[in-house]
């Protein structure tokens, strides 16, 4: 039987690595919806796996007129698409509006399920250790996850699927690990005793994440925490960027309070060293058994793969 599954935010960051995953499996029928951004040729032309066909089509999460008609004939819908960053009204209408106007939509249609990809920042900043859902209250801390949260309320009432990964990396992450070479590049130098732990996920392991939920035959519902098992340590995740990236190491290290005195001035920088430095550890043992998912190999070997990606985009 084909199943065909719609994919917003199909050319960003993590819409098209669903887009990859969904190309090599067999009896899949792909709507691709985007707004701004330009497929890959890749994305759109010829066929993967057996009997996968592609079709592209318009949507603006902002304008529910566009919407119309974009779930006709849908089994499954992943919502990826959303307003990362600017102001609170941009993101509201995008990620609150737009995501309730969506979920009408795949109702009106018949759909019968909606995975949407959230985000762990919807807690607000930790430390967490070992969190599971339903063990903490989302308590967001900016306009972006603020409105997603709000965005999850529509699919959960619609029955739906919200996947709540925290730091996503690897080929096409301009906010991540770009940030923490930031963050190391205005530190001039090592950060020392942080060993707080972070729960992570490599883009293609989410992209196969999120296609599992869609396809998974024991309908699934409600909120997962979507990362690999094994947390990794501030330390072992700024080493390995460091070696992976070729970046200088340096002499001399700081600890976290002397590293605040010195991003005092740099907003963005500082907001990353206090992410860093205080647990962000969640997990979810359904995952691998509910959406038919294999984490995969950890993050050092997972980064390795992604590193020449990275050095092209900083620039070396």
């Amino acid at each position: 039987m084909t199943l065909r599954i719609l994919i917003t935010g199909a050319a960003g960051f993590i819409g098209s690595h669903v887009v990859a995953a969904a190309r090599t499996t067999p009896g899949l029928r792909l709507r691709l919806m985007t707004h701004r951004a330009a497929l890959a040729p890749s994305a759109t032309s010829g066929t993967a796996g057996t009997g996968t066909g592609i079709e592209t089509v318009y949507g603006d999460l902002t304008d529910p007129a566009t919407l119309r008609g974009s779930c006709e004939g849908i089994d499954a819908v992943i919502h990826c698409a959303s307003q990362i960053g600017g102001d609170e009204p941009t993101a509201r209408s995008v990620n609150d509006h737009g995501t309730r106007a969506l979920a009408e939509e795949a109702a009106r249609c018949g759909v019968t399920r909606i995975v949407y990809l959230s985000t762990a920042s919807v807690y607000g900043r930790g430390p967490f250790v070992r969190l599971r859902p339903g063990q903490a209250e989302p308590d967001p801390a900016s306009a972006t996850s603020l409105t997603r949260a709000a965005a999850e309320q529509h699919i959960l009432a619609a029955g739906g699927v919200v996947v709540r990964p925290h730091i996503v990396y690897g080929t096409g992450d301009r906010w991540a690990v770009p940030g923490l070479v930031g963050l190391v590049r205005q530190l001039s130098a090592g950060l020392s005793g942080c060993e707080a732990r972070h729960s992570m996920i490599d883009v293609e392991a989410l992209g196969r994440v999120l296609l599992g939920a869609a396809l998974s035959p024991k309908e699934p519902s409600g909120v997962y925490h979507v990362n690999h098992p094994e947390p990794v340590s501030c330390s072992q995740l700024l080493s390995t960027v460091v070696d992976e990236l070729r970046l200088p190491r340096w002499a001399t290290g700081v600890d976290v309070d002397e590293a605040r005195k010195r991003l005092a001035d740099v907003p963005y920088a500082l907001h990353h060293l206090g992410m860093l430095a205080v647990d962000h550890w969640f997990t979810d043992e359904r995952v691998g058994q509910d959406f038919d998912w294999e984490p995969g190999e950890g993050f050092a070997a997972s980064f390795a793969r992604h590193a020449p990606w990275y050095r092209r985009h900083l620039g070396g």
